[in-house]
């Protein structure tokens, strides 16, 4: 696996991304993608709720996300990053995140892969590396570099036979959260895109018509 060849700076966005061992899968039902998703939520901050388990028990009855208001204010004010967009499939993710402090997504990263696989391989009573080697990053250098990674890991779900043109509904990604509500309130950061259109829906129209999932280049790790 090559080494990651990229500097972060503070005030970049950058397109994140990382894949199972072998192509196998890191998320095999909906409290692993809910608990992943807490994590990317959550350590922006760089620190982990209490009782996250219960908080992912109460989104898997409830659908919804039971946010401590004072938390999340303190949240706002030490997060290390800044999340954009997010999708989440079998075997592997895509982010778009902001880095607000020097090493702030290395070490945002390197906090959200290891507790996550500490808490597979106990669940699953597994051992060895989750992911396939360090995550992988690309600079987002412009405003159209921007739009076409945020459609490109929006549409990424559509190679999921069941989301397939219904990928803006697919749970386990923020489209949905640019096209209708925000689930996640201030934890993702959605108008340096949004505010580039009339409104969700034109948004969704352009990311549908997008060809983005076929020329937006994510590097070497073909995913």
């Amino acid at each position: 696996m090559p080494t990651r060849k990229i500097i972060f700076a503070p005030d970049e966005y950058y397109h994140v991304f990382n894949r199972g061992t072998l192509k196998s899968e890191i998320f095999l039902d909906d409290r692993d993608r809910i608990r992943f998703l807490f994590l990317i939520l959550y350590l922006q901050a760089g620190t982990t709720p209490q009782n996250i388990s219960r908080q992912v028990s109460y989104f898997v009855k409830h659908q919804v996300f039971n946010i401590n208001d004072k938390y999340l204010k303190v949240s706002l004010k030490k997060r290390q990053v800044e999340l954009a967009s997010f999708s989440l499939v079998p075997n592997h993710f895509h982010l778009i995140i902001k880095e607000m402090v020097d090493n702030g997504i290395s070490k945002y990263l390197h906090k959200v892969s290891n507790a996550y696989a500490k808490y597979f391989n106990t669940k699953y009573k597994k051992s060895g590396h989750l992911f396939q080697g360090p995550f992988r990053a690309v600079h987002i250098g412009d405003n159209n570099q921007l739009l076409y990674a945020s459609a490109y890991i929006h549409r990424n779900p559509r190679e999921i036979k069941k989301w397939r043109n219904s990928d803006h509904l697919y749970p386990w990604s923020s489209f949905q959260d640019y096209v209708q509500e925000n689930r996640w309130d201030n934890l993702l950061v959605r108008d340096l895109v949004l505010e580039q259109f009339d409104d969700g829906n034109d948004y969704k129209k352009w990311v549908i018509d997008s060809v983005a999932k076929s020329e937006y280049d994510v590097g070497d790790l073909e995913i």
